[in-house]
């Protein structure tokens, strides 16, 4: 069965599948990133992992996989298949593609941001499919954006496009480690209303799902702290849907486990912005922490549509034992 890898490489924790023609997950793993042994070690993991993948595919489906696609976080150079930088992984211009490709016999790969791989998927099988126009916001750690135009997503001119968390809503506000103050991510993403929550409630436990809680509750300094962050992401999204005139806007992330709790005072604060805009369509994301591999396997099946088929891969190199496991550990189905 025609296949394809797809890895979506986090923080702490990789995700990775088999996915079919369709773009469903036909085998599910993960495993951590273990960025506590250096940068080194994170990309002989992939590169592990992604082996073991492979010969899992041709174990059980009769045939290698035909491409690779990769998410990973940070800046990064999808022309070129380099991950350009990534803090929280320590690496630096690591020629991923190149090395993935080196590792899995000559398959062709593609390499992705992790925001706007997820927003690929949420545009084309998730919340925005049909969507000519669509913006893709998920409020976690940090707010990024992924801006999609007719089933593909807009990197920019520098591979920056989409970075509405840095957009200052609050002039002179509180410091963003960017350099500037005021930015939106610093006051409306999940881990902003948990700081700010657990100043208020007096419990440094205290995180953003509790906040919700309390605002359900009816608690007066929830309600405060929430409807701050609300104003601050309208003020954000007002500007983001000026600019890009999207038809649906997309909300994912930890914040928006929330539910209406988030998603009916934003919709009022947005529409109460607006005065010439159209009012986009404004909804929960669809796919959860599946976005990335879901995202990454459409980036692998793109590079089967336009190219040639490649070459018959080569036997993958003995000096990896991982590299010809035919039933890899740590798997969920």
């Amino acid at each position: 069965m025609r296949h394809v890898i797809a890895l979506d490489v986090g923080g702490t924790g990789m995700k990775a599948a088999l996915a079919g023609p369709g773009g469903e997950l036909l085998h599910q793993a993960r495993r951590a990133t273990g960025r506590e042994r250096g940068p080194e070690a994170v990309v002989a993991g992939i590169l592990d992992f992604a082996a073991e993948l492979r010969a899992y595919g041709a174990d059980r489906f009769g045939e290698p996989a035909g491409a690779a696609g990769v998410a990973v976080p940070g800046i990064v150079d999808a022309e070129r298949g380099v991950a350009v930088y990534a803090a929280n992984l320590g690496w630096r211009d690591v020629p991923l593609r190149t090395l993935l490709g080196e590792r899995l016999g000559g398959i062709p790969v593609a390499l992705g941001h992790d925001v706007r791989t997820g927003g690929l998927a949420e545009g084309r099988i998730g919340a925005g499919q049909g969507a000519d126009r669509f913006l893709f916001v998920p409020l976690g750690t940090g707010i990024a954006g992924a801006i999609g135009i007719d089933g593909r997503v807009e990197a920019g001119a520098h591979g920056f496009a989409g970075e509405i968390g840095h957009v200052v809503v609050r002039p002179g506000g509180i410091a963003c480690p960017c350099g500037q103050r005021g930015c939106l991510e610093r006051f409306a993403s999940a881990s902003a209303v948990s700081q700010a929550w657990a100043q208020v409630c007096g419990d440094p436990g205290a995180d953003a799902a509790d906040c919700a809680k309390a605002v359900e509750s009816g608690d007066a300094r929830a309600l405060a702290v929430w409807q701050d962050a609300v104003d601050a992401l309208a003020d954000g999204l007002v500007t983001a849907l000026t600019l890009l005139d999207p038809r649906v806007l997309i909300i994912g992330g930890g914040l928006a486990e929330a539910g209406e709790t988030l998603f009916t005072p934003l919709r009022d604060a947005v529409r109460r912005r607006v005065t010439f805009q159209k009012l986009p369509e404004i909804v929960p994301a669809a796919l959860g922490d599946t976005a990335g591999c879901l995202g990454a396997g459409l980036m692998a099946w793109d590079l089967l549509d336009t190219a040639a088929p490649p070459a018959p891969p080569a036997s993958a190199s003995p000096a990896s034992p991982a590299a010809t496991a035919a039933t890899p550990p740590e798997v969920t189905t």
